[in-house]
């Protein structure tokens, strides 16, 4: 009963987080209709997660989870943009194309990405007790909806904005940043399904993984905050309360959902292994160590 509880709880203060984050963040923002496209935004993310998990829950299956999350972000980036398109007319904005192609070029390899992880490996352990309890699978959808809109609000918003500013420092900087995050993720995900194939039971510890136990997260965690360099110069007033999306996507990774249950499960299935512990020791959590 008390699990329950929370779940709805949980349910209700993190969609109310969203909601106040889009009612700060749409000031001065593009109206489609009388409606502030960022409000268009939010209800799309929220709705498809909702949606999605009615089918999901009667079967038991999270196969269509992340695949679910990834296209959401393609769904809203591309509202924002034909919205931002629709105010400009025959203009461009450097700024906004940016930030969608980059959201477009992350959401597809990451999809794609964890949809095939899923297919090949039939189940996640994550989802092994949530699934088939509504209260508990209706949160986790309902999380991930709040995954998608804080972890793009900053780049939705930017896109979202009437102030167009030329591309300067910050957008160049942005772009560094966003390119090599992407890379560093990329490259970690790649050599980390390459091993697996050929030591399903070992971790791994070559590669970018010599730098980092988690360079993936490193990189994506990189990333975002480049999003958020980028969206930095057009965000004006009460928009300001976008720029929570890096700080969301690290305290997200680092605290809830990516290195501590990666980091439990793997203490009890190495934890005993000599080799391992040395790994551990010399190896940072997150931050890679470039240099000696």
């Amino acid at each position: 009963m008390k699990e329950t509880l929370q779940a709805y709880a949980t349910i209700i203060i993190s969609t109310c987080i969203c909601i106040l984050i889009a009612l700060a963040s749409a000031q001065g923002g593009l109206i489609s209709g009388s409606f502030p496209v960022l409000f268009l935004c939010i209800s799309v993310t929220f709705i498809i997660q909702w949606l999605v998990f009615i089918p999901s829950y009667y079967w038991s299956t999270e196969r269509f989870y992340d695949l679910t999350g990834s296209l959401t972000f393609i769904i809203v980036a591309l509202i924002a943009f034909y919205n931002k398109n629709q105010f400009l007319g025959n203009e461009f904005d450097f700024r906004s194309i940016a930030i969608t192609v980059f959201i477009l070029i992350w959401a597809l390899r990451l999809g794609s990405y964890l949809f095939l992880r899923i297919l090949k490996d039939r189940e996640d352990r994550r989802f092994k007790e949530w699934k088939t309890s509504f209260p508990l699978f209706l949160r986790t959808w309902t999380m991930q909806g709040m995954w998608v809109f804080l972890t793009s609000v900053s780049g939705i918003t930017a896109i979202c904005s009437r102030n167009i500013i030329e591309p300067g420092a910050y957008f160049y900087i942005g772009c560094a940043l966003w390119i090599f995050g992407f890379l560093f993720e990329s490259i970690s995900d790649y050599q980390k399904r390459k091993f697996k194939v050929q030591n399903p039971d070992s971790f791994i510890s070559s590669g970018l993984w010599s730098l980092s136990r988690h360079p993936n997260y490193f990189g994506e965690i990189v990333l975002w905050l480049g999003t958020t360099i980028i969206a930095f110069p057009v965000l004006q007033g009460y928009q300001y309360f976008s720029l929570i999306s890096p700080i969301f996507v690290f305290w997200l990774l680092t605290k809830v959902s990516g290195i501590p249950i990666l980091e439990r499960h793997a203490d009890k299935t190495w934890g005993d292994q000599e080799d391992y512990k040395k790994y551990k020791e010399s190896t940072p959590v997150l931050v890679p160590k470039f240099f000696e």
